[in-house]
């Protein structure tokens, strides 16, 4: 018998034997939340959009939020996907970005890297493409058999990974940060990626540089760098030049994916945040937007060179 069935069934003896002003609260509060999660699996079976949320019901009465991501508008925008048969040069540029990462992650390579699956990527100023940098090195490193991910849009100020994939802005991370008594598991959200999660930034908050450079966001880090050691944490961070909070945030991982805007963003802005820099373990600066010769006869905006 379900746990839905077993409620369902106390209540009903209740109401035979009580009248309705002695009818247990509690018994009352699993009949209601019961009873919405039976509604809601309804739903979620009916309804075939991909672009619906599902919800689906476990043994605890906590409904799980899978949100379906709008993987046809993303490989529109220029977005990875999980079975994509398009963007092959991008596909293949990830893949030589996230290799160094993946081995200093779990590899023999991490001796001597403090958080190694702590992974920050961030910019010198706003529009180098760091968002779609970390939203694509997310799906890149979600679409190995056999390892998880998890997205953290730490940029609270100026949020846009969950803009971007479609999915609630709220709660997130600044909320969990705020000591609203919010668990880890009530801002996680869940995707139809396999292996992809992602925890967004959350409303927005005057005291938004305090709370990443809080001690609670310390230990924050330093728990999902431990309990989590199974899977990548990438967080989309605040550009360096243009907010403090990222060189906070920088201090609190073990590697860094800086992305250059090619052509545009001057070596002196490079330089400043390269020294930023300094003390992180590992540093790889992507050069992105650059034009590149496919050998067909025309340029090809795509991915340059990384390296430490």
């Amino acid at each position: 018998m379900s746990i839905i069935e077993r409620a369902l069934n106390k209540a009903k003896k209740n109401e035979e034997t009580k009248p309705e002003s002695s009818i247990d609260p509690s018994s009352k509060l699993i009949i209601e939340t019961a009873g919405q999660i039976q509604d809601t699996v309804s739903e979620a079976k009916v309804s075939e959009s991909p672009k619906k949320t599902v919800y689906v019901a476990n043994e605890n009465l906590d409904p799980k939020i899978i949100e379906n991501l709008d993987w046809e508008k993303l490989a529109s925008l220029g977005f990875l996907t999980p079975a994509s048969e398009s963007n092959k040069q991008t596909q293949e540029e990830y893949r030589n970005l996230k290799r160094p990462l993946i081995n200093n992650s779990f590899g023999t390579d991490n001796v001597g890297i403090n958080r190694p699956n702590l992974i920050l990527v961030t910019s010198s100023v706003p529009g180098e493409g760091k968002t779609f940098t970390a939203i694509n090195l997310a799906i890149s490193i979600a679409n190995e058999r056999d390892k998880k991910v998890l997205l953290i849009d730490a940029d609270v100020a100026r949020p846009s990974v969950s803009k971007t994939l479609g999915i609630r802005s709220s709660p997130g991370l600044v909320e969990y940060l705020e000591g609203q008594d919010y668990e880890f598991t009530e801002i996680l959200v869940k995707t139809n990626m396999p292996g992809l999660s992602v925890i967004p930034a959350g409303k927005q908050h005057k005291h938004s540089t305090e709370l990443l450079t809080s001690n609670k966001m310390k230990k924050f880090a330093q728990e999902m760098s431990s309990k989590y050691s199974d899977r990548i944490i990438i967080f989309d961070s605040p550009p360096l030049l243009a907010a403090t909070q990222a060189e906070a945030l920088a201090a609190l991982v073990g590697q860094i994916v800086l992305v250059v805007e090619a052509e545009k963003t001057p070596q002196s802005m490079v330089m400043a945040s390269v020294n930023k820099l300094a003390e992180c373990d590992v540093v790889l600066v992507m050069l992105n937007k650059t034009q590149m010769d496919t050998g067909q006869g025309y340029y090809n905006y795509g991915y340059g060179s990384y390296g430490h």
